[in-house]
């Protein structure tokens, strides 16, 4: 293999907001990255269901808590 045609890799870290570090090998100059999800913390890996209730949704919970009021 050609040395100088292949990057240098070194090992960084990786820090999520949730305060996970993880440690891998990257090309990037820098010693390490903050991300704000990980696999720890995302809903994805973690198999948690969280509903944000903005705009459009709350307005759905609104109707069908008004509807369930009604059955009663």
């Amino acid at each position: 293999m050609k040395d100088w045609l292949h990057p240098v890799s070194k090992k960084i870290k990786y820090i999520c907001s949730c305060g996970n570090i993880v440690e891998v090998a990257s090309t990037l100059k820098d010693n390490e990255i903050r991300v704000e999800i990980c696999s720890k913390c995302h809903p994805f890996y973690t198999w948690e269901q969280r509903i944000l209730k903005t705009g459009a949704v709350d307005k759905f919970y609104a109707r069908m808590k008004k509807t369930e009021s009604y059955k009663k």
